[in-house]
């Protein structure tokens, strides 16, 4: 097991004007079958990646809020979404109840064959809010209908 302060992850947005950073282990890491994000992300699921407040940080140019613009969840106002101004796509969630950030894998910085570097310390363990899915998936990670090991396990 790698020390958790050595494992840091960075992301982005399309455009590469948003940065960020995040270190440590996960404390989630799943793919999220829910509702609000098969429609914020017009996908069937997408890999969440849940972090506390203080793994996070900004690393694009100061000041942070001039490339960044951001929207509340109408149903769940806790959930404050950032995106970036330039390209529009959104770059993390912060979650204001629970006091923790959440990256999407697809946006981690990858090698030169494409692959998320750092992959082993980061992969999903799970999917979670697995009854609302559009597609089944055929793997040997656990199906949740809500968080990984806090509600029924369907299967896996």
């Amino acid at each position: 097991m790698p020390n958790m302060l050595s494992v840091v992850h960075s992301g982005r947005c399309f455009c590469k004007a948003i940065r960020y950073r995040v270190t440590g282990l996960p404390i989630l890491s799943a793919y999220c079958h829910c509702t609000l994000c098969q429609t914020f992300n017009a996908a069937a699921f997408i890999c969440t990646i849940h972090f506390p407040a203080s793994a996070f940080a900004w690393t694009h140019a100061e000041p942070h809020d001039e490339a960044l613009d951001f929207f509340d969840v109408p149903t769940k106002p806790w959930k404050r979404r950032w995106r970036c101004k330039q390209c529009g796509v959104t770059v993390a969630s912060y979650n204001s109840r629970s006091n923790k950030w959440s990256v999407w894998g697809g946006q981690l910085d990858r090698d030169a064959e494409g692959k998320i570097i750092g992959w082993d310390t980061i992969k999903p363990t799970a999917h979670i809010f697995y009854e609302t899915r559009m597609i089944d998936v055929q793997d040997e990670l656990g199906k949740w209908t809500g968080y990984e090991g806090q509600s029924e396990r369907l299967s896996g």
